[in-house]
Protein backbone atom coordinates (compact mmCIF):
# COMPACT_ATOMS: atom_id res chain seq x y z
CA UNK A 1 0.00 0.00 0.00
CA UNK A 2 3.48 2.20 0.05
CA UNK A 3 2.52 3.31 -3.46
CA UNK A 4 -1.11 4.77 -2.75
CA UNK A 5 -2.35 8.13 -3.16
CA UNK A 6 -5.51 10.07 -2.08
CA UNK A 7 -7.38 12.06 -4.86
CA UNK A 8 -9.02 15.38 -3.53
CA UNK A 9 -12.66 15.50 -2.46
CA UNK A 10 -12.95 17.14 -5.92
CA UNK A 11 -11.85 14.20 -7.76
CA UNK A 12 -14.45 12.54 -6.19
CA UNK A 13 -16.92 14.73 -6.34
CA UNK A 14 -16.61 15.37 -10.46
CA UNK A 15 -17.34 11.51 -10.66
CA UNK A 16 -21.15 11.98 -9.24
CA UNK A 17 -23.33 10.60 -11.55
CA UNK A 18 -20.49 9.17 -13.99
CA UNK A 19 -20.09 5.00 -14.69
CA UNK A 20 -16.33 4.14 -13.87
CA UNK A 21 -15.13 0.68 -14.16
CA UNK A 22 -13.31 -1.30 -10.98
CA UNK A 23 -9.98 -0.75 -11.96
CA UNK A 24 -10.62 3.42 -12.77
CA UNK A 25 -11.80 3.39 -9.50
CA UNK A 26 -8.56 1.59 -7.93
CA UNK A 27 -6.46 3.57 -10.23
CA UNK A 28 -7.44 6.64 -8.75
CA UNK A 29 -6.38 5.68 -5.46
CA UNK A 30 -2.90 4.18 -7.13
CA UNK A 31 -3.62 0.37 -6.17
CA UNK A 32 -4.57 -2.36 -8.63
CA UNK A 33 -6.41 -4.95 -6.77
CA UNK A 34 -8.96 -5.03 -3.80
CA UNK A 35 -8.23 -6.45 -0.74
CA UNK A 36 -8.90 -6.11 3.38
CA UNK A 37 -6.55 -2.56 2.87
CA UNK A 38 -7.76 -0.78 -0.04
CA UNK A 39 -11.69 -1.56 0.04
CA UNK A 40 -11.87 0.23 3.58
CA UNK A 41 -9.98 2.58 2.39
CA UNK A 42 -11.54 3.70 -0.78
CA UNK A 43 -15.25 3.22 0.63
CA UNK A 44 -14.07 5.67 3.76
CA UNK A 45 -13.60 8.43 0.94
CA UNK A 46 -16.26 7.89 -0.60
CA UNK A 47 -18.26 8.28 2.56
CA UNK A 48 -16.73 11.24 3.48
CA UNK A 49 -17.45 12.75 0.08
CA UNK A 50 -20.70 12.04 0.56
CA UNK A 51 -20.75 9.16 -2.61
CA UNK A 52 -21.70 5.58 -2.99
CA UNK A 53 -21.51 3.46 -6.07
CA UNK A 54 -24.32 1.19 -7.68
CA UNK A 55 -23.27 -1.84 -7.32
CA UNK A 56 -21.24 -1.65 -4.31
CA UNK A 57 -17.58 -0.90 -4.97
CA UNK A 58 -17.01 -3.64 -2.10
CA UNK A 59 -18.83 -6.38 -3.82
CA UNK A 60 -19.37 -6.28 -7.48
CA UNK A 61 -17.16 -8.14 -9.77
CA UNK A 62 -14.04 -7.20 -11.13
CA UNK A 63 -15.30 -6.36 -14.76
CA UNK A 64 -18.55 -4.33 -12.95
CA UNK A 65 -19.04 -0.91 -14.18
CA UNK A 66 -20.25 1.29 -11.12
CA UNK A 67 -22.26 3.92 -10.96
CA UNK A 68 -21.04 6.67 -8.62
CA UNK A 69 -24.00 8.53 -6.64
CA UNK A 70 -25.09 10.16 -3.44
CA UNK A 71 -24.74 8.15 -0.84
CA UNK A 72 -28.46 8.37 0.30
CA UNK A 73 -29.26 6.78 -3.10
CA UNK A 74 -27.49 4.05 -3.08
CA UNK A 75 -28.79 2.93 0.58
CA UNK A 76 -32.36 3.57 -1.11
CA UNK A 77 -31.13 1.26 -4.54
CA UNK A 78 -30.01 -1.10 -1.89
CA UNK A 79 -33.41 -1.72 -0.75
CA UNK A 80 -35.22 -1.69 -4.23
CA UNK A 81 -32.30 -4.27 -5.33
CA UNK A 82 -33.18 -6.66 -2.56
CA UNK A 83 -37.04 -6.21 -3.19
CA UNK A 84 -36.59 -7.27 -6.94
CA UNK A 85 -36.43 -10.67 -8.45
CA UNK A 86 -33.90 -9.78 -10.78
CA UNK A 87 -32.66 -11.97 -13.78
CA UNK A 88 -30.82 -15.25 -12.88
CA UNK A 89 -32.17 -15.21 -9.11
CA UNK A 90 -35.37 -17.02 -9.76
CA UNK A 91 -33.90 -21.31 -10.36
CA UNK A 92 -33.20 -21.64 -13.98
CA UNK A 93 -33.85 -25.66 -14.25
CA UNK A 94 -37.38 -27.43 -12.57
CA UNK A 95 -36.93 -29.17 -9.46
CA UNK A 96 -35.05 -32.05 -9.85
CA UNK A 97 -34.79 -35.37 -7.89
CA UNK A 98 -31.37 -34.71 -6.66
CA UNK A 99 -32.71 -31.73 -5.10
CA UNK A 100 -34.05 -34.50 -2.17
CA UNK A 101 -31.60 -34.93 0.16
CA UNK A 102 -32.20 -39.16 0.32
CA UNK A 103 -31.72 -39.46 -3.35
CA UNK A 104 -28.04 -38.87 -2.35
CA UNK A 105 -27.67 -40.10 0.73
CA UNK A 106 -27.24 -43.87 0.06
CA UNK A 107 -29.56 -46.55 -0.31
CA UNK A 108 -29.06 -49.82 2.13
CA UNK A 109 -29.86 -53.62 -0.19
CA UNK A 110 -28.97 -56.74 -0.17
CA UNK A 111 -27.19 -59.05 -2.71
CA UNK A 112 -29.70 -61.54 -4.69
CA UNK A 113 -27.70 -64.60 -2.57
CA UNK A 114 -29.14 -63.29 0.58
CA UNK A 115 -31.60 -65.26 2.96
CA UNK A 116 -35.03 -63.82 3.00
CA UNK A 117 -34.65 -63.10 6.92
CA UNK A 118 -31.46 -61.29 6.44
CA UNK A 119 -33.87 -59.05 4.25
CA UNK A 120 -36.66 -58.60 6.30
CA UNK A 121 -34.25 -58.59 9.49
CA UNK A 122 -32.74 -55.47 7.82
CA UNK A 123 -36.35 -53.67 7.04
CA UNK A 124 -37.57 -54.72 10.75
CA UNK A 125 -34.20 -52.79 12.03
CA UNK A 126 -34.36 -49.80 9.95
CA UNK A 127 -37.97 -49.63 9.57
CA UNK A 128 -38.23 -49.92 5.69
CA UNK A 129 -41.12 -50.70 3.99
CA UNK A 130 -38.70 -51.87 0.93
CA UNK A 131 -35.48 -53.03 -0.29
CA UNK A 132 -33.93 -52.68 -2.85
CA UNK A 133 -32.06 -56.24 -4.03
CA UNK A 134 -28.97 -54.93 -5.76
CA UNK A 135 -25.68 -56.88 -6.93
CA UNK A 136 -22.61 -54.86 -7.11
CA UNK A 137 -23.41 -51.38 -7.09
CA UNK A 138 -25.79 -50.67 -10.44
CA UNK A 139 -26.88 -54.37 -11.18
CA UNK A 140 -30.85 -54.39 -9.87
CA UNK A 141 -32.58 -57.41 -9.32
CA UNK A 142 -35.61 -56.53 -7.79
CA UNK A 143 -37.05 -55.58 -4.42
CA UNK A 144 -38.38 -57.10 -1.33
CA UNK A 145 -41.48 -55.25 -0.31
CA UNK A 146 -43.51 -56.22 3.06
CA UNK A 147 -46.52 -56.19 0.66
CA UNK A 148 -44.41 -58.54 -1.80
CA UNK A 149 -43.92 -60.77 1.13
CA UNK A 150 -47.46 -60.96 2.25
CA UNK A 151 -48.65 -62.15 -0.80
CA UNK A 152 -46.31 -64.66 -1.55
CA UNK A 153 -47.04 -65.83 1.95
CA UNK A 154 -50.32 -66.71 1.34
CA UNK A 155 -49.99 -68.29 -2.16
CA UNK A 156 -48.40 -71.18 0.62
CA UNK A 157 -45.15 -71.47 -1.86
CA UNK A 158 -41.89 -72.02 -0.19
CA UNK A 159 -40.58 -67.99 1.01
CA UNK A 160 -37.26 -67.16 -0.81
CA UNK A 161 -35.54 -64.02 -1.54
CA UNK A 162 -36.00 -64.85 -5.38
CA UNK A 163 -39.52 -65.54 -4.91
CA UNK A 164 -40.81 -62.85 -2.88
CA UNK A 165 -39.29 -60.19 -4.42
CA UNK A 166 -40.83 -57.55 -6.63
CA UNK A 167 -38.99 -57.73 -10.00
CA UNK A 168 -41.51 -55.55 -12.44
CA UNK A 169 -41.82 -52.32 -12.60
CA UNK A 170 -39.67 -51.09 -10.55
CA UNK A 171 -39.58 -47.21 -10.11
CA UNK A 172 -36.02 -45.80 -10.86
CA UNK A 173 -35.03 -42.73 -11.97
CA UNK A 174 -31.96 -40.75 -11.96
CA UNK A 175 -30.77 -37.51 -10.24
CA UNK A 176 -30.54 -35.45 -12.96
CA UNK A 177 -34.40 -36.17 -14.02
CA UNK A 178 -37.61 -33.41 -12.96
CA UNK A 179 -39.02 -35.15 -9.77
CA UNK A 180 -42.31 -33.84 -10.37
CA UNK A 181 -42.87 -36.32 -13.59
CA UNK A 182 -41.53 -38.97 -11.43
CA UNK A 183 -44.62 -38.23 -8.58
CA UNK A 184 -47.18 -40.86 -9.81
CA UNK A 185 -44.72 -43.55 -9.63
CA UNK A 186 -44.19 -42.24 -5.81
CA UNK A 187 -47.73 -42.28 -5.33
CA UNK A 188 -48.34 -45.53 -6.54
CA UNK A 189 -45.67 -47.52 -5.46
CA UNK A 190 -44.33 -45.58 -2.38
CA UNK A 191 -40.81 -45.32 -3.21
CA UNK A 192 -38.67 -44.37 -6.01
CA UNK A 193 -34.92 -45.80 -6.57
CA UNK A 194 -32.16 -43.10 -7.94
CA UNK A 195 -28.82 -43.85 -9.20
CA UNK A 196 -26.47 -41.42 -10.81
CA UNK A 197 -25.68 -41.07 -14.16
CA UNK A 198 -22.73 -43.81 -13.91
CA UNK A 199 -25.49 -46.72 -13.07
CA UNK A 200 -24.79 -46.49 -9.56
CA UNK A 201 -27.77 -46.14 -7.19
CA UNK A 202 -27.58 -43.34 -4.96
CA UNK A 203 -30.62 -42.93 -2.38
CA UNK A 204 -34.06 -43.66 -2.63
CA UNK A 205 -36.89 -41.28 -2.60
CA UNK A 206 -40.23 -41.91 -0.22
CA UNK A 207 -43.60 -40.04 -0.39
CA UNK A 208 -42.30 -39.10 3.44
CA UNK A 209 -38.97 -37.71 1.99
CA UNK A 210 -41.20 -35.42 -0.45
CA UNK A 211 -43.49 -34.14 2.04
CA UNK A 212 -40.96 -32.86 4.94
CA UNK A 213 -38.77 -31.47 1.58
CA UNK A 214 -41.95 -29.55 0.75
CA UNK A 215 -43.17 -28.11 3.89
CA UNK A 216 -39.69 -26.93 4.42
CA UNK A 217 -40.22 -25.41 1.25
CA UNK A 218 -43.06 -24.19 1.71
CA UNK A 219 -44.08 -23.39 5.37
CA UNK A 220 -41.72 -20.00 5.01
CA UNK A 221 -43.70 -18.99 2.18
CA UNK A 222 -46.83 -19.13 3.95
CA UNK A 223 -45.63 -17.53 7.18
CA UNK A 224 -44.04 -14.40 5.06
CA UNK A 225 -47.30 -13.92 3.65
CA UNK A 226 -49.27 -14.24 6.94
CA UNK A 227 -46.83 -11.59 8.06
CA UNK A 228 -47.33 -9.33 5.17
CA UNK A 229 -51.41 -9.40 5.11
CA UNK A 230 -50.91 -8.37 9.03
CA UNK A 231 -48.41 -5.56 8.50
CA UNK A 232 -50.77 -4.98 5.54
CA UNK A 233 -53.55 -4.75 8.63
CA UNK A 234 -51.83 -2.88 11.27
CA UNK A 235 -50.20 0.09 9.15
CA UNK A 236 -53.40 0.29 6.53
CA UNK A 237 -55.32 0.71 9.37
CA UNK A 238 -53.77 3.57 11.58
CA UNK A 239 -51.63 5.66 8.93
CA UNK A 240 -52.52 7.82 6.09
CA UNK A 241 -51.97 7.64 2.60
CA UNK A 242 -49.39 10.85 2.56
CA UNK A 243 -47.62 9.10 4.85
CA UNK A 244 -47.42 5.88 2.77
CA UNK A 245 -46.97 8.16 -0.63
CA UNK A 246 -43.98 9.42 1.53
CA UNK A 247 -41.93 6.09 1.34
CA UNK A 248 -43.08 5.32 -2.08
CA UNK A 249 -39.86 6.81 -3.91
CA UNK A 250 -39.60 4.14 -6.60
CA UNK A 251 -42.47 5.80 -8.39
CA UNK A 252 -42.68 9.14 -10.12
CA UNK A 253 -44.85 11.38 -7.54
CA UNK A 254 -48.28 11.47 -9.92
CA UNK A 255 -47.97 7.94 -9.38
CA UNK A 256 -47.51 7.40 -5.99
CA UNK A 257 -51.20 5.38 -5.42
CA UNK A 258 -50.82 5.97 -1.08
CA UNK A 259 -51.93 2.32 -0.87
CA UNK A 260 -49.91 0.19 1.72
CA UNK A 261 -51.18 -2.64 -0.94
CA UNK A 262 -48.31 -1.34 -2.84
CA UNK A 263 -45.01 -1.45 -0.37
CA UNK A 264 -42.57 -3.64 -0.27
CA UNK A 265 -40.99 -4.95 3.00
CA UNK A 266 -37.76 -2.27 2.51
CA UNK A 267 -40.93 0.33 2.78
CA UNK A 268 -41.62 -0.93 5.85
CA UNK A 269 -39.08 -0.56 7.03
CA UNK A 270 -38.61 2.73 5.96
CA UNK A 271 -41.90 3.76 7.27
CA UNK A 272 -40.85 3.11 11.11
CA UNK A 273 -37.46 3.28 10.96
CA UNK A 274 -35.41 6.02 13.33
CA UNK A 275 -32.29 6.05 12.30
CA UNK A 276 -32.53 7.57 8.47
CA UNK A 277 -30.26 9.72 6.42
CA UNK A 278 -32.21 12.87 6.34
CA UNK A 279 -34.14 14.54 8.73
CA UNK A 280 -37.20 14.73 6.94
CA UNK A 281 -37.40 11.02 6.79
CA UNK A 282 -36.48 10.78 10.58
CA UNK A 283 -39.66 12.95 11.36
CA UNK A 284 -41.88 10.97 9.36
CA UNK A 285 -41.25 7.91 10.86
CA UNK A 286 -41.20 9.20 14.25
CA UNK A 287 -44.86 10.54 13.26
CA UNK A 288 -45.81 7.56 11.94
CA UNK A 289 -44.46 4.95 14.55
CA UNK A 290 -46.82 7.78 17.48
CA UNK A 291 -49.52 7.25 14.87
CA UNK A 292 -49.65 3.55 15.57
CA UNK A 293 -49.97 4.10 19.35
CA UNK A 294 -48.42 0.98 20.44
CA UNK A 295 -46.94 1.70 23.83
CA UNK A 296 -46.24 -1.90 25.18
CA UNK A 297 -43.94 -2.20 21.82
CA UNK A 298 -40.43 -1.73 21.94
CA UNK A 299 -39.61 0.30 18.48
CA UNK A 300 -35.86 -0.30 18.24
CA UNK A 301 -36.79 -4.43 18.43
CA UNK A 302 -39.83 -4.18 15.93
CA UNK A 303 -37.87 -2.28 13.69
CA UNK A 304 -35.27 -4.91 14.06
CA UNK A 305 -37.57 -7.54 13.56
CA UNK A 306 -39.06 -6.34 10.98
CA UNK A 307 -36.01 -6.18 8.75
CA UNK A 308 -35.04 -9.39 9.76
CA UNK A 309 -38.05 -10.89 8.19
CA UNK A 310 -37.24 -8.44 4.76
CA UNK A 311 -34.04 -10.13 4.69
CA UNK A 312 -35.18 -13.92 5.09
CA UNK A 313 -38.09 -12.97 2.38
CA UNK A 314 -35.78 -11.84 0.32
CA UNK A 315 -34.25 -15.38 0.87
CA UNK A 316 -37.06 -17.36 -0.25
CA UNK A 317 -38.09 -15.27 -2.79
CA UNK A 318 -35.07 -15.60 -4.72
CA UNK A 319 -35.37 -19.44 -4.39
CA UNK A 320 -32.16 -20.08 -2.12
CA UNK A 321 -31.30 -23.85 -2.52
CA UNK A 322 -30.57 -23.92 1.08
CA UNK A 323 -33.32 -24.06 3.12
CA UNK A 324 -34.15 -21.90 6.18
CA UNK A 325 -32.69 -22.87 9.37
CA UNK A 326 -35.13 -23.79 12.35
CA UNK A 327 -33.95 -20.36 14.11
CA UNK A 328 -34.79 -18.31 10.75
CA UNK A 329 -38.23 -20.29 10.99
CA UNK A 330 -38.57 -19.23 14.49
CA UNK A 331 -37.76 -16.16 14.33
CA UNK A 332 -40.63 -15.79 11.46
CA UNK A 333 -43.01 -17.33 13.87
CA UNK A 334 -42.59 -15.22 16.71
CA UNK A 335 -42.71 -11.81 14.47
CA UNK A 336 -46.28 -13.52 12.97
CA UNK A 337 -47.55 -14.38 16.59
CA UNK A 338 -46.42 -10.47 17.85
CA UNK A 339 -48.32 -8.90 14.89
CA UNK A 340 -51.62 -10.94 15.68
CA UNK A 341 -51.20 -9.49 18.82
CA UNK A 342 -51.08 -5.81 17.47
CA UNK A 343 -53.81 -6.00 15.02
Amino acid sequence: MSDTQQPEQQQLLALKGATVRVADLLALFGVRYRNHQSVPMIMAALREAGLDTIPSFATCSNNAEMLVVAEEAAVVADYEQSEELLPGTLPQHSFKIGDIPSARNGVDSVASNASLARATHMMRTKNYSQLPVIDGISDLRGVITWSSVAAKYETGAVLTLASAMVTDSIPVAEVHQELFAHLPEVTKHGYLLVRSNSGRFTGIVTAADITVRFETTALPFFLVGEIEFQLRKCLGAKLPADAIREVQTRQPKEQRTGDVADLQFGDYVKLLKADQKTSTACANADSNWRALGWSGVDRTQFVHQLDRVREIRNKIAHFDSEPLTPQRIGELREFAGLLKQLV
